[in-house]
């Protein structure tokens, strides 16, 4: 089996083509500079070795650190990061991932794109909900409001939701994946599984992948 980090690489070439024909449908996206418009959140909490590319520079992410639209944040090895997003969501990412803020309007959702690792998107429960939509090299994942992993787990590339649910589309194939339950992919280009329950040890398998006590 090809690589799930080098399977991701390859099919993420560019941010604005539809991977494998999966249909796009993101919210925000404008012309405006990243550096010129507001502030879409910010980092809470760094750990390791973590970098923001913003505005075409590369630096350090450090806590506090602003993000704007189409900042891409990658955390290297043994290191790990929490993004604030508006002022209720959380993405926690663990070591040597990579992920593009495409767009976020608080209270109303946006776009990010996991382009290698893996993620944890936290929403508290009772909230109002938001669209949000998660483009992945291995489908899309589309949230209304909710918790869930997303990236390699078990030779697999798996999406688990805590609470809530989402849907996970590829090939023209969408699954509706709900609480307590994830889908895999274990080739490029395979249509979601169906969905099944997962026991304790993997979830918490998952979230330690991204600095995360169960």
């Amino acid at each position: 089996m090809e690589d799930l980090a080098a399977s991701m690489r390859k099919m993420l070439v560019s941010r604005r083509v539809v991977v494998g024909g999966l249909l796009l449908t993101a919210a925000g996206g404008g012309a405006t500079p990243a550096w010129a418009g507001s502030a879409l959140g910010e980092a809470t909490e760094i750990r390791g070795d973590v970098r923001l590319r913003q505005a075409k520079k590369d630096k350090p992410l450090a806590v506090g650190g602003q993000l704007f639209e189409n900042d891409r944040v990658h955390t290297n090895a043994e290191s790990f990061a929490t993004l604030n997003l508006g002022t209720d969501t959380r993405v926690l990412l663990g070591a040597e991932t990579e992920l593009l803020v495409d767009s976020f309007i608080a209270g109303q959702g946006g776009t990010l794109e996991l382009g290698t690792g893996r993620m944890v998107f936290d929403r508290p429960e009772g909230l109002p909900k938001v669209d949000v939509a998660v483009r992945t090299a291995f489908g899309m994942i589309g949230v209304r409001g909710t918790k869930f992993f997303c990236g390699p787990s078990r030779a697999a590339f798996a999406v688990f939701v805590e609470h809530g649910s989402v849907s996970v589309a590829r090939g023209g194939v969408t699954k509706i994946v709900a609480a307590g339950q994830g889908v895999e992919f274990h080739h490029r280009g395979d249509v979601p599984s169906e969905p099944a329950n997962w026991g304790e040890a993997r979830i918490k398998e998952a979230y330690a992948s991204v600095g995360l006590t169960r």
